[in-house]
């Protein structure tokens, strides 16, 4: 019988959608990628292809995506950075080879050197290093769902996205919020 792993939320982001990978992170934590496997899975699609991975790269990995996670809440609510999340992303960032490539659509992708999770997860913390610092346009947010927070990168016009994902945190927040005008209300006994 093959394993059951939960599904990828695809995002525009590409940091945040790594950050992703472990959703729920004030409820029932839901770990996205809980073997090496998953994470090839997951960096093949988003362009980032690998040859191969072990556990010590996915812990390595998770490190990455924990710092950024920590990095981009920080941000989202006007703190200070952590010492220790800044020198993951940095060390991340400057010890792959990855290099961008002209499409022929005219966007842009990533070449790896060696193929190797250290190369990927360079490019990974460079697009967090551009979100956190600023250098893009748009702002850091927090989902507003209770038991979501995740962080995620408001591109929006307005700048006042309030849900990480419509379609998963959105909805099931406006769902709760409908049901809860169409309960009866009780009248006071009296």
């Amino acid at each position: 019988m093959a394993a059951y792993f939960p599904e990828f939320r695809p995002g525009k982001v590409l940091a945040t959608s790594f950050t992703a990978t472990l959703t729920e992170r004030c409820g029932e934590r839901l770990e996205r990628i809980p073997v090496p496997s998953r994470l090839m899975d997951w960096l093949a699609g988003n362009g980032l292809m690998v040859d191969s991975c072990t556990e010590s790269q996915l812990d390595h990995a998770r490190e990455l995506r924990e710092s950024i996670h920590a990095a981009a809440t920080a941000v989202a609510s006007q703190e200070p950075l952590l010492p220790a999340a800044v020198r993951v992303i940095n060390a991340c960032s400057t010890h792959g080879v990855a290099s961008p490539i002209l499409t022929s659509a005219g966007g842009h992708d990533w070449q790896l050197g060696s193929a190797t999770v250290e190369d990927a997860l360079s490019v990974i913390a460079a697009d967090a290093v551009s979100i956190v610092s600023g250098e893009r346009e748009g702002r850091m947010a927090l989902c507003a769902s209770p038991t979501c927070r995740a962080a995620f990168f408001d591109t929006s016009r307005s700048r006042t996205r309030r849900w990480c994902d419509m379609n998963t945190c959105g909805n099931r927040e406006k769902k709760a919020r409908f049901l809860a005008n169409k309960r009866p209300r009780s009248s006071p006994v009296g």
